[in-house]
Formats: structure tokens, sequence, C-alpha cells
């Protein structure tokens, strides 16, 4: 190219839109050479520098369009006070930095600490439902207690990814989405307001230039990164296929924990965690505690607020409302009045009002088809 580059971060902007085979090329080429900047300009007789160079990797290097491009991009980056994260940068996930198809650039928006002390991706369906909703809900507030301050990263999709999203915002946990696209936009757009309050607490990262749309291999793309920076990978719900199993793959790929809640063998939102876990993929779990103890984070103070938690959470019930929890939470779909009032052999003028009052106290809640759901599993 023998032409003059801005800046370190331009040549790597550039540089991440180079199409080679393995992304771990480019930086064993920067490596080479000793900056993305030198190799850029001295893109021309790259044969020189780095011996076995291919014709084609030097016409590659030497697109002129890639460093205007990334000029443009970075007019962007200034005006929406976006950060672009550079691979080997302090600032860059080292979990992530530990993978071979890590990308050169991340565009950041936020404040969250890429490098958190303890990072957690939680994944699964679009069709969530209302076990899967429970589960992830009561997973991330049970977690900010037993490891206060773990990043939630996820992908602000429907179903659980935006469940965890908010789960997290409401526990007061950072949380990171990992988008599919530039951050000129955001998608789906019914999340943008989620998404703007993870900019106080977390925030938005990608490894696409503003202008890319949320083409299906993007997403696919996106899913390493959501595996890549975490320390363990937790999947709710899941069909037997679908981009969570995807990325519980690419987590054990990385020689990173995978775990999975279990549901009924007939659920079809639970059928592919039930595989994860049958096929020894994933490992079972059922609370935050037993993911907490798996990973071995300071479990002992895990148990003392896990009886804590407990106390506060079934204060001193009377033997009603004692009954009603256990039916309640024996039954993953919930139960209908009329079930309650025959299999409690409470009469439905006291079971009313009586559920009322557990409504009132957060024990229980009302679902569709006339059920009631304990709140607290």
């Amino acid at each position: 190219m023998a032409a003059y580059i801005q800046s370190e971060q331009v040549a790597m902007l550039a540089l991440s839109r180079v199409q080679v085979p393995q992304l771990a090329l480019i930086r064993e080429l920067i490596d080479s050479v000793g900056s993305a900047k030198e190799l850029l300009e001295n893109a021309t007789n790259i044969g020189d520098i780095v011996p076995g160079a291919t014709p084609r990797l030097r016409q590659l290097l030497c697109d002129r369009s890639l460093v205007e491009l990334a000029e443009k991009e970075m007019e962007f980056i200034a005006s929406k006070g976006i950060k672009l994260v550079c691979f080997g940068d302090e600032a860059y996930p080292c979990r992530l930095a530990e993978c071979a198809d890590a990308p050169l650039v991340l565009h950041s928006l936020g404040n969250a600490d890429l490098n958190a002390r303890h990072i957690v991706s939680i994944v699964g369906t679009r069709h969530a439902t209302e076990y899967g909703k429970a589960l992830c809900e009561n997973f991330v507030a049970d977690l900010a207690r037993f490891a206060p301050g773990t990043l939630i990263v996820s992908g602000l999709a429907y179903g659980i990814d935006v469940c965890a999203h908010r789960a997290a915002l409401k526990a007061g946990l950072p949380t990171i989405g990992v988008l599919a696209h530039g951050l000129d936009r955001i998608y789906p757009g019914a999340h943008r307001a989620t998404a703007k309050q993870m900019l106080e607490n977390g925030g938005l990262l990608t490894e696409f230039m503003s202008g890319t749309n949320s083409f299906p291999s993007n997403f696919v793309q996106r899913n390493r990164i959501v595996a890549g920076m975490a320390d363990a990978t937790v999947v709710v719900e899941s069909a037997s296929k679908g981009g969570s199993l995807i990325t519980a793959s690419l987590a054990l790929g990385y020689d990173r924990d995978s775990f999975a809640f279990p549901g009924r063998v007939n659920d079809q939102y639970s059928q592919g965690c039930n595989e994860l876990v049958s096929r020894n993929r994933a490992a079972l779990i059922t609370s935050a505690y037993d993911f907490v103890e798996a990973m071995n984070w300071d479990v002992a103070t895990a148990k003392k607020s896990a009886g804590d938690l407990q106390a506060e959470l079934f204060p001193e019930l009377s033997p009603e409302e004692t009954a009603v929890m256990t039916a309640l939470r024996d039954s993953s779909d919930g139960l209908q009045v009329n079930q309650m009032v025959v299999q409690l052999n409470i009469p439905i003028n006291r079971l009313l009002p009586l559920l009322f009052e557990m409504e009132m106290k957060g024990l229980v809640k009302a679902v569709a088809g006339g059920c009631y759901r304990a709140v607290m599993m």
C-alpha cells in the first residue's frame, strides 16, 4: 500500500475487514511486522517482510478502500462516544483474547468492565416460556447475592436474552448486549429502552462497523464473542436446534464451562437443554447456588447467602401458605384455583383471599389460564 495510515486504530479497523480464512493469520502478521499500521504501510512488499506471503494476501492488504472505510468509521466512532477496543489493548476482554478466532476490534458503548472478576453468558430460546423466564430471573437475582458484580452477557434478542439483561438491571448487576450489527442501530427495536438502560450499568458490544445489517450469519459470529468473553455459558431454555446450542458448543470449544437448566422431557423448549445434559455437553444446574458451587466461586459465602435468602423468602408462613407454596413449587406449569381446592382441601372462599394475600407478599403470581405459580422456586 505504501501509504500513510492515520493511526494504529485505523489500521486495526481496516485489517478487521480483510477476508481471510483464519482471523489468527492477521494477528500473526501484525506480530511479525510489529504493528497493524506498519503492516498496511508496507503491504506492497509484504513478501519481503513475511516469507511465504501469497499474492492474494498482498492484494487484500493493498485494498485502499479498507483504509478509507476505516477512516470514515473513526469519524462515526468519535461522534457517538464509542470506544474502539483493539486486540492487545488493556481493556480488550482477556478471556476472549485466548480464543483463536477473537476479533481484531470491538466497538463498545457504556461503562462495563470487559474484564470483570466474574462473567457469565446467559442464552436461550427466543420463545421463552413462563417457566424459562422465572428460572432466568431467579438465577440472576440469586447470582447477585452469591457473586456480586458478576457481568451478565447475552445477545439482546427476544426471549431469554432480554430477560437476562432485564433481570441483571433489576438486580443491580452490570450487563452487556453483544450485537450482530453496527452500533448505529438496535435490533430488535422493541428492546431500545432496555439497551438505553444498559448503557448506565453495562453496555453494548459488537465487532461490526456502523451500517452493518443483522444478517443471519452475523448472529453465529456474534455468538462466539458471547461464549468467548465469559467464564461460563448458561443455557436456560432451548429447542433441539437454535443459536443458544451453538453458543454452548462454542464455549466447550474454548474450554469454558457450559451449564443447562433441565425441563420436562416433552417440553419443546427444554429439549435442547436436556440433550446438552444427556450428552455431557453441559452440566445440569437447578439454581444459582449449584452454578456458583460448580464454578468454585467462594462457596462458603454462597452457602451463608443461600441460608439468609431462604429465611427471607419464606418468613414464618402459615400452614396454609406453606401448603400452597409446596404445591406450586412441585408444579412447573402452575395450578388452577379449582385444582388447589381439591389438592389442598382448602375451601374456595378461603383460598381466593389467601392467594391474594400471598400475591401481595410477592410469593405467588397469577399467570395465563387462570393459574398461579410460585414466584420463588
